[in-house]
């Protein structure tokens, strides 16, 4: 490893220590089990001299009788000693993991929105699971074969030593030159590895893109196009693949013959007399035993650095997503429940990843009990403003205040219980519907009370024909619900809440005619006591709104009642005009 290496990997694996500290027993006894491991080798191997030169030659009978106890003895002690390092390093790995795993789903939970507007999910995924158990396979491999390799040569080594300096000397003219080639091989599997996961990602995305567009495959006969596509990537996974083998069967006999060649001088040198004179035929096969074992460790400990710099890698992902900023919280003021009077004084706000503003020099107020409505095409702002009102991003110019007070001097978590938000986007958690609905309050209501909340919302009806009822596990996102019922519920949660702000960001989007007539009479019902910031795209919803906001490029280009700005045939009159020309 290169001295540049150390030094930007030490920091790191410095960090990644501290997250061991907590388990240090379970690693002292891991490092006990790897140590043991290599001293019993090196004990197997040394007994080898008196077997053949004591009890094999009729000198000392004794030692064949004990024989046969001392084998039984140390396959007994390496066993224990695999065990006890085996499932210490596993149970120390398996609590790093753990601890990563929940201290980066912890800090992606208090991200802000425009963390994941800049990263992609799947990126942030896998950091949570491949990323994680990478560092801690790639620590327990590094720290296995550091200690129990390392202390297997150093045992070896003494051994071929004591017995016979001069020949142990030539494994340091071979070892050498097996350890550069195996680092050079090891150099070319890495280069692979990095082709390999690259060709495997190819096959998942094009898998993934074929099942999720299946439809469009299917309506505009592109199987063959996407047979051709996955042929391309699966290819090239096999080419990448013969090349790993081609890389392993060159490999491994050019190791074994450089292996035999210390060998082959090994024995030569065996042949001078002043050589022989010094050995016995067990002190000669515990040197080559112990040069034919030593082989294997070297290999590991050459690798070491692949596996090393694959945890060094992952830590540092980690570590710098656990190292970025959070959601700022400055506010220090409580709210317990707000009047509701809400005023935009010339807000200007733009979205971190783009460069043209989202909402320029936009005012207006909303007085408590009073319902705005925001309309607008696609893209004008209108989420926006509900964005802010959240604090889900924090505004570049202006202020935003609630019952006279600036947004950012309250509490986070204060100032988003004021608000009850159903948006477009409905998300429903893999859980019974009663606990949906109740959501993240479950030991707040009663039974009754969602049962209640459910009614109002126009649920119910079709809750109660559900096998299970409210206690009914209604799958990822509420896969096995239509998006009306999974709107329904996002109002009934919302309803439970009795939040003194509402927001509804589309809210009847996902209804139909019927359900829209029935949710409408209950929003109505909901907003007469409370604020409400109605944005949407039907405009026959928010006819009854106390001022409509027409929002246009970021700006408010017309404000007033239905009717007032129907009169002055305006944006909204063109509107109007064109959805019901469309219907």
């Amino acid at each position: 490893m290169s001295q540049d290496a150390h030094t930007s990997s030490w920091p790191v694996l410095k960090r990644l220590l501290g997250y061991v500290k907590e388990r240090k027993l379970g690693l002292l006894a891991a490092i006990i089990g790897m140590a043991g491991y290599a001293a019993v080798d090196t004990a197997f191997v040394y007994s080898i001299k008196p077997l053949i030169d004591d009890g094999l030659t009729g000198q000392d009978p004794a030692v064949l009788k004990w024989m046969p106890v001392f084998v039984m003895g140390i396959v007994f002690l390496r066993g224990v000693c695999t065990f006890l390092s085996g499932f210490c390093m596993a149970w120390v790995g398996n609590h790093v993991v753990m601890a990563l795993q929940q201290e980066v789903f912890g800090k992606l939970m208090t991200m802000p929105v425009a963390f994941f507007d800049r990263h992609n999910s799947g990126n942030l995924l896998s950091k949570v699971t491949y990323d994680a158990s990478q560092v801690s396979s790639a620590a327990s491999s590094t720290l296995v074969t550091l200690v129990r390799e390392g202390a297997t040569v150093i045992g070896l080594l003494g051994l071929m030593f004591y017995h016979s300096w001069q020949l142990s000397l030539i494994f340091f003219v071979v070892g050498p030159v097996v350890g550069v080639m195996i680092a050079i091989i090891s150099r070319r599997f890495r280069r692979l590895s990095r082709g390999m996961q690259d060709a495997m990602g190819n096959i998942t995305s094009n898998t993934e893109q074929m099942l999720k567009g299946h439809k469009e495959v299917l309506m505009f006969n592109g199987q063959k196009v996407e047979s051709g596509r996955f042929h391309r990537v699966s290819n090239a996974v096999r080419q990448q693949n013969m090349k790993m083998v081609a890389a392993d069967s060159i490999g491994t006999p050019l190791v074994q013959v450089i292996a035999s060649s210390a060998l082959a001088i090994l024995l030569y040198v065996s042949t001078f007399d002043n050589i022989q004179d010094q050995l016995t035929p067990g002190t000669f096969t515990v040197i080559v035993t112990s040069m034919m074992m030593l082989m294997r460790p070297l290999k590991s400990l050459t690798q070491v650095n692949a596996s090393y710099q694959r945890g060094i890698a992952a830590s540092q992902s980690l570590f710098a997503l656990l190292d970025s900023d959070g959601e700022r919280d400055h506010g220090t003021r409580a709210l317990t429940r707000a009047k509701g009077n809400l005023e935009f004084d010339r807000v200007s706000f733009t979205y971190p990843t783009k460069e043209t503003a989202a909402l320029k020099n936009v005012s207006f107020t909303l007085s408590p009990g009073k319902t705005i409505a925001l309309v607008g095409r696609s893209g004008s702002g209108k989420s926006t403003i509900a964005s802010l009102l959240t604090r889900f991003y924090d505004i570049d110019e202006g202020e935003i205040r609630l019952d006279g007070v600036d947004l950012r001097e309250y509490r986070l978590s204060d100032l988003r219980r004021q608000f009850a938000l159903v948006s477009q986007q409905v998300h429903l958690f893999n859980d019974s519907i009663a606990n949906n609905i109740a959501y993240a309050a479950e030991g707040e209501y009663s039974r009754e009370q969602v049962i209640a909340a459910a009614k109002v919302a126009y649920a119910d009806e079709f809750i109660n024909k559900l096998e299970q009822g409210y206690d009914t596990v209604i799958g990822e996102n509420g896969a096995s619900l239509s998006g009306g019922q999974r709107q329904r519920i996002a109002i009934a949660r919302a309803l439970l809440r009795d939040a003194p702000l509402l927001i509804l960001d589309e809210a009847t989007s996902a209804l139909d005619t019927e359900s829209e007539r029935h949710i409408q009479a209950a929003l109505d019902a909901l907003r007469k006591n409370r604020t409400a910031l109605v944005i949407a795209h039907r405009l026959s919803t928010i006819e009854s709104a106390d001022e409509i906001l027409v929002i246009d490029e970021g700006q408010v280009v017309e404000r007033g009642s239905h009717q007032e700005l129907l009169e002055q045939q305006g944006v909204y009159a063109q509107l109007r005009s064109i959805q019901y020309g469309e219907s």
